[in-house]
């Protein structure tokens, strides 16, 4: 296999990387993705298989927007339907920023937060965790946030890369240190993932939260997400996102995975059983990994990460670079199914003997 190099910034298959390398999509398995490794329920995709392709997706996602809004326990218009996460994330800049606006940032973490917020013209500051723990800086955070006043705060909790976890307590910090002047903006896209709960309640209406179908219900290939918010905020939302965003294939997805809510917990909990044992199997092969509350995590490799990545993908295993998070010599691993995993232990002990 030739050397491979990769400059991107999410996980998944880059598909020109490996058509230039000469291999194929199914040789690999990918521990770069942080879904629900288990796949979709059955029943999900049989209402993938029933939709007409020739007619328009619902334009506002009503029967998606009105069954989550039952799950919820609050109206639908307290609801946004969205191409992912992603999508939702760039929504928000465009509803509440404008250029020279300030914007604060939990991390490392996601990298669209910033990009998304710089392409506005705003100016964003980072309150940043440090190695080799990456405990989340709470004071330094709330201390930036009474300073710097920002219009928009970035908080991913659970954190990608790092698994951290803010409880309550300090979600309730955060939302005192931003009053009535910013919004937090909190991304649940891995809640799910620590305590097998699908669903939140708005804490107050200068937060919102972003919640990722995607990887709750294992839908990477079709992108869907939602938020949550007061009725004004969602509102500003929805005249920035075009129309027909969400596609008839996933809103069918969406609603069909909604009827399927046990199905998904019982896989929730097989997922952290199976963390425990492939981290715990991972420290024993010698990986420096650090302590995450959720199925992911990142580990320190000592060299430039994109040099074990390659080491990897000669072994047909896809890890996440970490070096757009600014963490060189980090490599991010997603839990998998159990026989998969032992493939990725298995390649770890080889590469360490190289």
């Amino acid at each position: 296999m030739d050397t491979l190099f990769s400059s991107e910034e999410h996980g998944g298959l880059d598909l020109a990387e490996l058509e230039k390398s000469g291999v194929s999509p199914r040789q690999l398995t990918d521990f770069s993705v942080n879904s629900n490794p288990f796949g979709p329920a059955p029943t999900v995709k049989k209402a993938i298989q029933a939709v007409n392709l020739s007619i328009y997706p619902d334009r506002k996602s009503h029967l998606l927007r009105k069954a989550l809004s039952a799950k919820i326990g609050v109206v639908p218009e307290h609801i946004l339907i969205g191409n992912g996460t992603t999508e939702l994330i760039w929504l928000t800049v465009q509803a509440f920023l404008k250029p020279d606006d300030q914007v604060v940032i939990l991390g490392p973490t996601f990298s669209e937060y910033r990009r998304a917020a710089n392409l506005l013209g705003a100016r964003v500051e980072e309150a940043r965790a440090a190695p080799p723990f990456f405990e989340p800086p709470l004071d330094r955070l709330l201390e930036l946030i009474r300073r710097v006043k920002p219009r928009l705060v970035f908080v991913c909790n659970p954190n990608n890369p790092t698994g951290k976890y803010l409880t309550e307590n300090g979600i309730s910090a955060l939302l005192t240190a931003c009053k009535d002047r910013s919004i937090l903006v909190l991304d649940q896209a891995y809640e799910s993932f620590v305590n097998a709960q699908f669903f939140s309640k708005l804490p107050a209406d200068n937060c919102l939260i972003l919640r990722s179908m995607t990887k709750d219900f294992a839908l990477a290939g079709l992108r869907l997400g939602y938020a949550l918010g007061s009725q004004t905020n969602i509102k500003k939302l929805e005249r920035f996102q075009p129309t027909w965003s969400v596609n008839a294939i996933a809103q069918a997805a969406g609603l069909a995975a909604l009827d399927e809510i046990a199905f998904y917990q019982q896989t929730i909990q097989k997922l952290i059983l199976e963390k425990s044992r492939f981290f715990r199997q991972l420290e024993e092969s010698g990986a420096q990994l650090v302590d995450s509350e959720v199925h992911f995590g990142i580990m320190k490799v000592n060299q430039p990460a994109r040099l074990v990545r390659q080491s990897f993908l000669q072994r047909f295993i896809l890890v996440r670079d970490c070096t757009s998070f600014q963490l060189p010599q980090y490599i991010r691993v997603s839990t998998q199914q159990e026989s998969d995993n032992l493939k990725l232990i298995d390649a770890f002990a080889k590469i360490k003997k190289e």
